[in-house]
């Protein structure tokens, strides 16, 4: 089968469908997905969806691509654009249209939603593999995420960092404010540095889920949203609802004894 995945959305939204896109992957397959986490998709050939011009697709006399390569076509990018479904039915392929985000009334996880829409088992634990690592005696801190309701208090951060028994370091992305921070411009290599890390803490965010991705012990603090719905998946991950600074402290040293156990 030759199949055309088209996965928008953000970093944790992208992780979280990992499970998903792998299921389809049969035969020969393209993703097309956001340039950032192009390097996170190790089961198939991939290419930037800014790069396709679907976006234009329905703006003055822009057609589609060639995509009469494909067997068949599933997509998470449509849903709310009437013209693109309409310029797919023109061309004759099979394509199945999902929504790209869960109900936010639900309680299934969005792991086992995106699951649940393309027939793959739940329960599924998002893997990235980040080669070879070099490995560190700290703690990671990322103190933000994609929206500030999101965000736990920098100053609080900074108070479990002081208390911490390991060394800690900071990460930020290109546009977060943070002097001290450790910053890479591409994810799988941010995926190799946290992999090495012994913990990471992080507010709900995609780089908490890329933690919980590469397999280390993370501590996820959770605000708005709902856990139920988008807590990190991983062996050793533990989510606080409404944190304080002695919460995160008893967490880590909770996790680390969890983690020393044979």
């Amino acid at each position: 089968m030759n199949r055309l995945l088209i996965r928008p959305g953000a970093i944790g939204d992208c992780i979280l469908s990992l499970p998903a896109l792998q299921h389809l992957t049969s035969g020969e397959t393209e993703i097309w997905a956001p340039s950032a986490v192009l390097p996170l998709i190790q089961f198939a050939s991939t290419r930037a969806i800014a790069s396709t011009g679907i976006d234009l697709v329905g703006i003055g006399t822009y057609e589609l691509p060639n995509l009469k390569r494909f067997e068949e076509i599933v997509s998470w990018y449509g849903s709310n654009r009437p013209e693109f479904r309409a310029a797919l039915e023109t061309i004759g392929i099979p394509c199945t249209f999902h929504p790209a985000l869960p109900d936010p009334a639900s309680s299934i996880h969005a792991v086992d939603f995106f699951a649940q829409q393309v027939g793959a088992p739940p329960g599924a634990i998002p893997r990235i593999d980040p080669g070879v690592v070099e490995r560190r005696a700290s703690v990671v801190i990322h103190p933000f995420s994609g929206s500030p309701r999101k965000n736990w208090p920098l100053a609080s951060f900074e108070e479990v960092a002081r208390r911490l028994p390991l060394p800690v370091e900071w990460t930020a992305g290109p546009e977060e404010k943070l002097t001290q921070a450790t910053r890479f411009e591409n994810l799988l290599d941010l995926a190799r540095w946290l992999a090495g890390a012994e913990l990471y803490i992080g507010n709900d965010s995609g780089i908490t889920h890329l933690a919980a991705a590469v397999g280390i012990p993370v501590i996820a603090l959770f605000g708005p949203t709902s856990p139920d719905i988008w807590a990190p998946r991983g062996e050793t991950v533990k989510v606080l609802c409404e944190p304080t600074v002695d919460a995160v402290i008893s967490a880590v040293a909770s996790v680390r004894s969890a983690v020393v156990q044979p």
